[in-house]
């Protein structure tokens, strides 16, 4: 597509980033001068965005070619044999940036919020909104970015600020933890995507969006497929795909904001961004969208079965998301309409699992930051605004109609239903059955913490709702868990055709539209009412003995294990065997030639006693030797 100069308020494009970032730097710099005031100055900065945003859409509207390109300033310029690297610090608004913009800070503006009263007693809150605030910046100059280098920018500064948040509280050992194994296995992903921006250099000579789009035709399959794996690779690290998905619920150690900001608006949604910037490499390539679909079906699956195994409110919900960015997925794999399908998914996706989140934090707000639902129950009586809104947020993940995910879930698995041949079956049997074990696994939680019976521990005695500075933000994303996804599924499409192209004719499905709606309903109706029958009456308050299936669930199907016994084990033994060679090795022929010297120089020492008669003394030794060495041979001794 073509891009245009930015006009009228779009000249202040580069605010959007600018705000945000310039109170993180503020809120960081002042430090505790900044502790009264400070949450509210990043609560207003991401609200100053959302609106800005908000302009810059509605302007967007009324331009004929749906985009905006501003160029700030020339970031690197190096020459060389094909006519070297040029990229500029550049922004592109198009129809695809303008929908994440509003997710990110209108849903973030939201989370900011309600952290005030989240975060009130906690003392390092005015550094926390730092912390926020350059989470958010981030994200904003990744999805704004005008190419991949820009793009990689943004996705490095999420990356730090997410280990920064998941590990604020740094001293419980556990989210010490945490904070590390995302930035460790965040950066294996990061390599990948960093080689295929490389690759994009080396075969285009360019890493800007339209010239790389352009040049996708001319390069070979082979090419094509190496380069969209690369850049898979990173899509699944920072998503929380397979086989880099192990970060994702450990996450959950962090602020219960932090889960809601990763999962619903930035960090696991910039995978799925990725790869619909890039729609025009995936879609060159059918082995690669093959590769993509096989990695959203296959996650999906995973999170499902997982979080029906888990018994923490927050890693039931962090399973969730690896389940429902699988769809998402599923969707961008797919290519054709099926791209505007992952981000209608994505955009609802980010109303409902925010909301869903925040009500977490709100359940652990009152009952003593207590976090396993097998000690939660009829809490519905005491946290009615908590329940209700709850309660909104499972019905739209659940699917059922006429909520929110219904009109973006059920499309993505019909879309599934149009591929050719017998893969139709495989993917969509897999969303499918994805639709029913979700609504099991969902509505389990929701009964064991809001309804059943009281497995309280004895020190709570009557837990409380949040305050309204928590349950506000809460309403109004329920309203979106509701509406939004109707809404979204009719206009989306249609706006993001200039950045997707024109959807092409689908394929029919293999079995009927009609038909895989009931399906999927009758699935989710089913998977409901099971787990309803058997947590209605609560569950047991300590882990019992339980089968093959669902002991495997519980170690996350042994996918840590196999990550300690393939990568950590050999990586921890390999080190070992380089310091010790480095420390018997390498030292040791430097620090034996340094203690020869050293002991050399110490017995030579000796000879200097400072006193006159024992350097006459030596003279007249070493006189004599050498008169003796010269009668030697005068003599003639040896001849």
């Amino acid at each position: 597509m073509e891009y245009a100069h930015p006009v009228g308020p779009l000249h202040l494009l580069w605010l959007l980033v600018a705000i945000p970032l310039a109170s993180a730097a503020i809120l960081l710099l002042l430090g505790r001068k900044a502790d009264k005031w400070g949450h509210w100055l990043g609560v207003l900065a991401v609200a100053a965005s959302f609106v800005l945003g908000l302009i810059f859409f509605i302007q967007l509207a009324f331009l004929t070619n749906k985009s905006a390109e501003q160029s700030l300033w020339q970031f690197i310029v190096v020459g060389g044999p094909i006519g070297g690297l040029k990229v500029d610090f550049g922004l592109l608004f198009d129809p695809l940036a303008g929908v994440f913009v509003l997710l990110i800070t209108g849903v973030g503006a939201l989370i900011h919020l309600y952290a005030v009263g989240y975060m009130a007693h906690d003392e390092g809150r005015r550094k926390f909104f730092g912390y926020f605030n350059l989470f958010v910046a981030a994200m904003l100059m990744l999805v704004l970015g005008n190419n991949y280098v820009m793009l990689y920018f943004g996705w490095e500064g999420v990356g730090l600020a997410s280990y920064l948040l998941i590990s604020f509280w740094y001293t419980r050992p556990s989210a010490a933890t945490a904070g590390k194994k995302a930035f460790l296995m965040n950066r294996v992903g990061d390599a990948g995507l960093a080689i295929g921006i490389f690759m994009m250099f080396a075969t285009l000579g360019s890493t800007q969006y339209a010239d790389v789009f352009n040049g996708v035709s001319k390069l070979s399959s082979t090419t094509v497929l190496i380069m969209g794996l690369l850049l898979l690779l990173g899509a699944c690290g920072k998503s929380g795909q397979f086989p880099l998905q192990a970060w994702l619920p450990d996450a959950m150690e962090g602020p219960t904001p932090v889960s809601a900001l990763i999962h619903a608006a930035t960090m696991v949604t910039a995978g799925v961004y990725l790869i619909a910037r890039s729609n025009a490499i995936f879609s060159a390539d059918l082995a690669l969208q093959t590769v993509v679909v096989s990695v959203g079906a296959l996650t999906l699956l995973i999170g499902c079965i997982i979080g029906a195994a888990k018994d923490d409110i927050k890693r039931v919900l962090a399973w969730s998301t690896v389940s429902q960015i699988g769809y998402m997925f599923l969707g961008v794999g797919l290519g054709g309409g099926a791209y505007a399908l992952a981000i209608v998914h994505l955009l609802a996706h980010g109303f409902f699992k925010a909301n869903m989140f925040l009500g977490a934090g709100s359940v652990m707000h009152g009952m003593h930051d207590q976090v396993d639902i097998r000690r939660f129950g009829d809490l519905y009586k005491y946290m009615r605004w908590t329940w209700l809104t709850f309660m909104m947020g499972w019905l739209a993940i659940i699917g059922m109609f006429p909520f929110s995910g219904f009109f973006s879930k059920e499309p993505i698995i019909a879309a599934a239903f149009e591929r050719e041949g017998w893969t139709a079956w495989l993917y969509g049997m897999a969303a499918l059955i994805g639709a029913g074990l979700t609504a099991f696994y969902m509505t389990r939680l929701f009964i064991l913490t809001f309804h059943s019976n009281k497995r309280w521990t004895d020190d709570i005695k009557e837990p409380h709702e949040s305050p309204y500075i928590m349950t506000v933000p809460l309403m109004l994303l329920a309203l979106g868990s509701i509406g939004a996804g109707g809404l979204l599924a009719t206009s989306i499409p249609d706006w993001l055709e200039p950045v997707f192209g024109p959807e092409p004719h689908a394929a029919e499905p293999v079995i009927p539209h009609g038909l895989i709606t009931a399906l999927s309903l009758g699935l989710t109706v089913v998977g409901a009412g099971i787990a309803y029958l058997l947590f209605r009456n609560g569950t047991a308050e300590q882990e019992q003995p339980a089968g093959v299936v669902v002991t495997a669930a519980r170690r996350n199907l042994y996918t840590d294990a196999f990550n300690e016994a393939v990568f950590e084990k050999p990586g921890i033994f390999l080190t070992r065997a380089l310091v010790f060679f480095d420390n018997k090795g390498v030292d040791g022929v430097v620090n034996g030639i340094a203690a020869s010297v050293g002991g050399g120089s110490g017995r030579l020492r000796r000879l200097q006693t400072g006193f006159v008669r024992s350097y006459a003394l030596s003279m007249l030794t070493g006189a004599v030797v050498v008169v003796g060495a010269f009668l030697v041979i005068q003599l003639g001794w040896f001849s």
